[in-house]
Order: C-alpha cells, then structure tokens, then sequence
C-alpha cells in the first residue's frame, strides 16, 4: 500500500514537472504570437504587401523635335508588335509556323525567340514581332482563337518623317549600352530606347522625360493578377530647332547632283541654322529597332560615306575661301587696299616656283581685284609680308582651326597651323614656302563647311562673332546668342566685302551671280588640290579634271551671302572630288536665291523664357 502510494507521489511530482515546462512553452509562444502579430504587425504588413504587390517602371513618351516653324522632324508612332505567352502556347515551334503565314518571321526572329522562351519564366510575355501595319492586326484579331497564346500590344516607335534629309542633325534613337548606364533605372527597362546621334542625343534628358509607374498585384510565382495603380509619370520635352525643313530638303535635294557634297545655311546676324545638308544621307529609321547587318555593311562599305555628316566633319582645304582672311589680316597689319601686286603667272621663292592658277598671270592687281580675280600670286606675296601666325591668329578669330562650339555632337575643329604647332607636332621648323602654300588655303589649313559659313557671316555682320547653333527652343524655354566682336576695323571689313561683290559682278563667278532683282549675292569661289601637281605632269600637260579618277580631281567650294546690300544669310558648299569651283558656285546660288524666297529669319516668336545658349553635349 505505502509502494503504491510513494509511485502515485512520483507520477505525480513528473505530471507537475512536465505539465509546467508545456504551460512554459506555451508561454512563450503566446507571448513570440503577441509580438508578432500585435507588436511587430504594422512591420509583418509592409512586407506581405511588398511580396504581392510590385512596382513597374513604365517608359515615357519622348518629346517631339520639330522646325522652326513647328513641322514634326521626330516623332512617335503607335507601334503595335505581336507578343507571345510560352504557358498558353502547346506547340511553340508550330504556333510560329502559323503566325509567319500573317507576319514575316525571319530565321533570326525564330532563334531570338526560342531563345528568349527558354531564357524567360513560362507567363512571361515575350515580343515576337514590332511594328505591324494594321492589315497585319486585323488579320491577328480575326484569326485569334487560332492562335492562342498570341496577343497584341501597343506602344510607341521613333519615326523621321522627313528620313535622309533629317538623318544627319536630327540623329536617331538606339537601344541602350552599358555606357550609356547614368543610374536613371528608366534605362534598363527592356528595348527602351535613347538618342545615339544628333540632337537626339544632344537633347537626350529633355526628351525623354521621367519614368511612370505601375503598382500590380501579383502570385507567389510571380504572375500578375491585376493592376491597383498607375502614374503615366512625365512626357519628355519638345525641341524646337532653328531648321527650316522646307529649306533644309531643297539644299539636300539640289547636293543630290553630285556624289558627294554637303551645304550649310546661317543667319548672318545670329547663327541660327538653317539648313545643314551632307549628300548622300541616310534614313534613321533603320536604326530605330536596330539595322540589320546587310544595311549597315551597305552604308559603312559606300565610298561616299553616307554615315558621316560632312558639313561639320568633313575636313577639306579651303582654297581660295582662305584668301579672305589673308586680306583682312593683311589690312589690319597697315597694307593699304590699294597695295598692287604684279602676277606674272608665278612666283620664285628659292628654287621653288609656286604657280597662279592663270598660267599667263593676271597683271597688276589691287586688293580688291585680287579677291575678284583670286589671284595666287598676290596672295604668295601678301602672306610672306604677314607670316604664318599673324595669318592663323586672323584665321581663329573668324571660327577656322577651332571648333565653333555648335550645339551638336560630332564637329571637327580642322587645323590652323602655326609656326609652335608644326614644332611641336613635326619636331621640324616652319619654312617660308609653306607660308605661301597655306595663303591660298592649301598645306596644312583644313576647314569644314560649318566654319567657313562661320567666317562668311562674321565678315558680312560688321564682325560679331555669332555662335551656330541649331537649337531654337527646348520646353518653354527659348534659347538665343549673343556675339561678340571679333575685333576688325569696319573698314576693312568692308573692303573684303567689296571683293567679294566683284567676285559675283566681274570675277570668278560673274556668270553665277543672281539674276532677280534685290537677291544678288557675293562670295568667293574656291579650288582645293587633293594632290601636287609635278613639274613633271606640267611639262606633258595637266591631265583634265574630268579625266582624272574621282578620288584625284580637285574639290570645289564656294562661299556666299544674300542679299548683296543688307547681307542676312551665309552659305557655303563644298563639292568633293568636282573639280573646280564651277561646280559648287551654281549650287549655292541656287540654294542663296531659295532661301530668300522662304526667308526664314522672319519673326517667329512675340514672347518666351529666355535660356543661355546649350552647351555641347559629348
């Protein structure tokens, strides 16, 4: 009895133990329950909504880039594309069989997106095909039970209007790389696009706004079950530029007569663009989803370069255009205009004999009749008086040998050389004959169309150094430029002028001159040798331009203003490999006359915020 009792004690002494560690247990996890569900709930509630619901960047839409007169250069179609959901799908292979009977399916299209199929969670939607015309998405929604898992999606394509006669300065739109990463997360969406040339990329925060988002609520795998918010964020800026597209598709059609041309327009007063023309162009919308490689190899491979904008980077000799500031250099240094030079068809500097252009020489010559007439010799003369420096420093003033800051990328700056360059470049020192070669824009001088248009309109606009600039407004925002002096006697200006009106009145381009009355222009004609001429090949006879392979004939030039007695624009063509100044004169004549005719300085704004001008951006 006493034993049964002592065990009924020990059980229950276990009991007591074992039932107070359950009721400790229990305890505590009353107590961890309390803490997180009373607690700690507001904290437990942000992370369940943040595992289902998520956060999507939603790409904005990119601003216009319209003319001058608001006409739409870059703008954004509704591009509609062919998506496809793996899951819904039971033959993959098959399903692509049957939509390429409506949308063409390339070989590339099918491996990209087995690819991405493979690559992608099964409910992920993956693009098959952009830019449908709508006869193709009628044919899909008709067709649609037959096709499941095939659905279509809209969005926006970049598109130039205008294509080749835009495609140079407007740029165009690419998928983004790994350097163009700045931290903005709206650059990793997939195929967002960004500017990769022109004033696409000059202007590319402006247009491309901020991103929207949209809040959706998703599964445990991930599948979206249905949107809860959306903010369309912001659209990207318009840009307005100082083009005037009318203008800028006749220059670009009239290059089109040579094989390899560029042309630039300015306001004189306050170099606004106008027209900027590289012959032949190309179309930017080959770039817009990505140019194939048979397209690319066929403009890479031209041996016109259709790629590379040749009005503000080609670099060309400047011929005769150079004579100019060898003038007015020569005026401020104290050589009066009267100064005469006799050209017997030649000059003899050691045992050299640098030639005129005018085999039998042209005479006594003024200053003003040696501008009408660009006679060489004068200018082999004038220059060994001035020196190679004081000519480049002239030169620099006027916008050659420096880059003239244009809001664009991809200038070139051409060369002006001086006596500390060539040391520093060539370890040699200057020599006397290349003074005179460089007097008439041969040797070492190198300029682009840009900035012999630069040098024209400082001489015709009493000397203020006004800046190209192609941007005319961003937003509300309006953007102008104020010149400088370039720091040249009037006077002197004025007699370059005067040569320059003879040039078209009695000179070298007399027969080019503007018939109608009030639209007469000046210039100067200009002839640049892409290779020496031997005495060797002057004692058989010079081979005629027109008998000499492309790449060996001479480039012309020509550089004008309008209207002759109130100058407003400048101009400047360059033909490459045409021969002579003959074929470039008529060009910009043409070109001079129809811009007047538009007159695209006229007023076009009453009121607006004024910005500095842009700086250049890469």
């Amino acid at each position: 009895m006493d034993r049964d009792i002592d065990r009924y004690r020990s059980v229950t002494r276990r009991a007591l133990v074992l039932g107070a560690i359950k009721l400790g247990m229990v305890g505590v996890l009353g107590g961890r329950l309390y803490y997180l569900q009373i607690t700690e709930s507001d904290h437990y509630r942000v992370l369940a909504d943040e595992n289902r619901i998520n956060v999507r960047l939603l790409a904005p839409s990119r601003g216009q880039i319209v003319d001058r007169f608001g006409v739409p250069l870059a703008v954004n179609n509704q591009n509609f594309r062919v998506v496809l959901v793996e899951e819904q799908v039971d033959d993959l292979e098959d399903t692509l069989d049957r939509l390429s009977r409506i949308v063409p399916l390339s070989d590339a299209d099918r491996r990209r997106v087995l690819r991405d199929a493979e690559r992608s969670r099964a409910f992920v939607p993956i693009s098959v095909q952009d830019n449908l015309t709508w006869g193709q998405v009628a044919r899909l929604d008709v067709r649609a039970p037959e096709l499941p898992g095939l659905s279509i999606d809209v969005g926006e394509l970049r598109h130039y209007p205008f294509g080749p006669a835009t495609g140079h300065f407007v740029g165009y739109v690419g998928a983004v790389s790994e350097s163009d990463l700045t931290g903005d997360p709206v650059l990793t969406l997939p195929g967002f696009r960004i500017g990769k040339s022109g004033m696409e990329r000059q202007h590319e925060e402006a247009l491309r706004g901020h991103a929207g988002t949209s809040q959706v609520e998703v599964n445990a795998v991930g599948r979206v079950i249905r949107e809860l918010n959306r903010d369309e964020g912001t659209p990207g800026e318009d840009v307005q530029l100082t083009i005037d597209i009318g203008l800028q598709q006749y220059v670009q059609e009239r290059l089109t007569s040579e094989l390899s041309a560029s042309a630039v327009v300015l306001d004189a007063l306050t170099g606004e663009v106008f027209a900027l023309a590289s012959h032949p162009g190309f179309d930017p919308n080959l770039f817009t989803t990505g140019i194939d490689t048979a397209s690319w190899r066929r403009l890479n491979d031209d041996p016109y370069a259709p790629l590379t904008n040749k009005a503000i980077a080609g670099q060309y000799p400047p011929g005769s255009t150079f004579k100019m500031l060898v003038a007015l250099t020569a005026l401020e240094e104290g050589i009066s205009e009267g100064h005469s030079v006799y050209c017997p068809g030649f000059l003899s500097l050691g045992n050299h004999r640098f030639h005129c252009w005018r085999a039998g020489g042209h005479g006594w010559l003024d200053m003003v009749g040696a501008i009408a007439q660009s006679c060489d010799v004068f200018f082999y003369e004038t220059s060994r008086r001035l020196g190679i420096d004081k000519i480049a420093a002239m030169a620099n003033r006027f916008g050659l040998g420096l880059k003239t800051d244009l809001d664009m990328p991809g200038e070139r700056s051409g060369l002006m050389p001086t006596r500390d360059w060539k040391l520093a470049t060539m370890g040699t020192p200057w020599q006397p004959g290349e003074t005179v070669v460089c007097a008439i824009g041969q040797g070492y001088v190198s300029a682009t169309p840009l900035q012999l248009a630069v040098m024209t309109a400082r001489m015709v606009n009493g000397g203020k150094a006004v800046v190209p600039h192609l941007t005319y407004r961003v937003g509300d925002a309006v953007w102008q430029d104020t010149g400088t002096p370039v720091g040249v006697a009037e006077h002197n200006l004025g007699v370059v002028i005067d040569g320059m009106t003879a040039v078209t009145t009695y000179g070298t381009a007399s027969r080019f001159q503007i018939r109608e009355p009030g639209m007469e222009m000046g210039g100067k004609t200009g002839t640049s040798q892409v290779r020496r001429i031997s005495m060797a090949e002057r004692a058989a006879g010079v081979i005629q331009q027109q008998d000499r392979p492309w790449r060996d004939r001479h480039h012309g030039l020509f550089v004008g203003f309008a209207p002759l007695h109130a100058p407003r624009y400048a101009c400047c063509v360059v033909v490459e490999h045409g021969g002579s100044s003959a074929v470039a004169a008529p060009i910009a004549a043409d070109i001079l006359l129809e811009t007047q005719r538009r007159n695209p300085a006229r007023p076009l704004i009453s009121a607006g915020t004024v910005a500095p001008r842009p700086t250049r951006e890469g």
